[in-house]
């Protein structure tokens, strides 16, 4: 491990989001205006994973107002308050650029249903079993 990386390593967070491309983030962002700090939400799809580490961005797109607006967070910023994770969605590419070009419902993605684990299928198997 080199000086960077060592240096790099007490800059990360701790609870980082597992953000993959094609999530619908919702961002809280501490805005500095003067002397005053506020918390800006901003909410968007990933279209973008960039760099490793401490250096790890996210691009987050969103339509506001008829107009695309595109936002580039570092995920490891200490101006980034905390991000959720609205909604996955299946996507078959590691850029989704396409988007740009694309408004309305053909800009929509295909929802990925959150996957249960196997405890929880076998009760849901029992209490419809028992309603029949």
């Amino acid at each position: 491990m080199n000086l960077i990386d060592r240096i790099e390593v007490g800059e990360l967070k701790k609870e980082a989001p597992q953000i993959r491309v094609g999530d619908t983030v919702r961002a809280h962002i501490r805005i500095v205006e003067g002397e005053k700090e506020r918390i800006q939400v901003f909410e968007g799809v990933a279209i973008r994973l960039h760099g490793g580490g401490a250096r790890e961005t996210v691009t987050l797109r969103k339509v506001s107002f008829g107009v695309g607006v595109e936002r580039i967070l570092p995920l490891h910023s200490p101006r980034l308050e905390k991000t959720e994770i609205v909604r996955r969605a299946k996507v078959r590419q590691a850029k989704l650029y396409y988007l740009r070009e694309l408004s309305g419902k053909a800009a929509r993605l295909k929802e990925l249903k959150p996957k249960l684990d196997p405890t929880k299928k076998k009760k849901i198997k029992k209490a419809l079993k028992k309603k029949a």
